[in-house]
C-alpha cells in the first residue's frame, strides 16, 4: 500500500523503524506516469517491511524545496527519520528494489 505523503503527515511518515521510499512526482510528467507501476508493485511486495509513499509535486510545495527535489521523478529514500539516498529520473524496478533492499 502507498501513503500520499504531504507536508502535514511527512514527519509522521518517515519517523518509523521501518525504511521509508517516497517518490516525487506529477500527473504531467511522463517519466513519473512510466514508474508509477513500478512503486505500485513495490509497495505491495515491500508491505510491512518498508513505507512507500508519493508525493505529487504540484500539489505540495514545502517538501520539494526542503529535499533540493529539482527534476521529477525523483525516489529519496529514508531510514530512521534521515535521508539517505536517492534516485532521479525513471530507473529500472531491479534499481530501486536493490536501493530498498540496503536498507531493509
Amino acid at each position: 500500500m502507498e501513503f500520499i505523503v504531504n507536508d502535514s503527515n511527512f514527519s509522521e511518515i518517515i519517523n518509523t523503524d521501518k525504511p521509508v521510499m517516497i517518490d516525487f512526482w506529477a500527473t504531467w510528467c511522463g517519466p513519473c506516469r512510466a514508474i508509477a507501476p513500478v512503486v505500485e508493485e513495490l509497495a505491495g511486495e515491500y508491505e510491512g517491511k518498508a513505507v512507500i509513499g508519493k508525493c505529487n509535486v504540484d500539489e505540495v510545495s514545502e517538501l520539494p524545496m526542503k529535499f533540493g527535489v529539482r527534476n521529477i521523478p525523483t525516489l529519496l529514500f529514508f531510514k530512521d527519520g534521515q535521508l539517505v539516498d536517492r534516485l532521479v529520473g525513471a530507473v529500472p524496478k531491479a534499481t530501486i528494489a536493490a536501493k530498498i533492499d540496503a536498507l531493509v
